[in-house]
């Protein structure tokens, strides 16, 4: 699932800032080009509820990396369009969509941290058994 709420992140960030933008999703060693973004989940949850419901959560950090001039002001207007862009998504296969949740940004030495939340209830609930074919039923009442 975790793969699913990362593919549905970088979805939403290209249809926002289009191809222009580089988006990664593995650790880049060398041959970076700015701009672009880095989507990491930090940790993810899984807390029994109730009967066969976890309430799930998953903590992501995208880093943005923009180009060299204006980086700051670059940062924080980046950081107000991704806050609109990923407030819903739309994870594949899923159809509805969640929200995230928490979010906060900083910008440490050009580059721009962004953390949000995507937490929602999984049901591992036991797959349905075959009803029986058919069952007949005679009631009488009163005492003869």
């Amino acid at each position: 699932m975790t793969n699913l709420i990362i593919d549905a992140i970088s979805i939403a960030l290209n249809s926002e800032f289009g191809d222009d933008y580089e988006i990664h999703t593995e650790e880049i060693r060398q041959g970076l080009k700015e701009p672009c973004f880095l989507v990491i989940c930090l940790n993810s949850t899984n807390k029994l509820f109730r009967g066969k419901r976890y309430f799930r959560t998953n903590q992501f950090c995208i880093h943005f990396l923009p180009e060299a001039d204006e980086a700051m002001r670059k940062c924080h207007n980046t950081a107000e369009r991704m806050r609109r862009c990923l407030e819903h998504i739309t994870i594949e296969g899923e159809g509805l969509p969640i929200r995230g949740t928490g979010m906060q940004h900083e910008v440490i030495d050009g580059v721009l941290y962004f953390y949000l939340n995507y937490d929602f209830f999984v049901s591992n609930a036991v797959k349905p058994q075959e009803a029986m074919e058919g069952m007949t039923e005679n009631t009488c009442l009163g005492g003869d």
